[in-house]
């Protein structure tokens, strides 16, 4: 089974354009998506793509917290 980094960094892939990175390349897991030029119609997309994926139902003001893609891998391996 994928890491939950790895699930992550596809769904990235899959949904995001983050600006100055293309898909496959490094991702930095500290960057704050929403200040990384990506489109609030792209990061409700993830959002969804990430309950789906995760089998989570991490609400909208619960996900707007969670900043960072390591924000999120930290936590959806505590609450997994």
């Amino acid at each position: 089974m994928s890491s939950t980094e790895e699930r992550i960094r596809a769904i990235v892939d899959q949904t995001l354009e983050i600006d100055g990175r293309e898909a496959g390349q490094p991702l930095d897991l500290s960057r704050n998506v929403a200040d990384a030029g990506v489109a609030s119609s792209d990061i409700v997309a993830f959002w969804q793509s990430v309950n789906q994926e995760f089998g989570t139902d991490i609400s909208a003001e619960e996900f707007a917290e969670l900043l960072t893609p390591q924000d999120l891998i930290n936590h959806l391996d505590s609450s997994g």
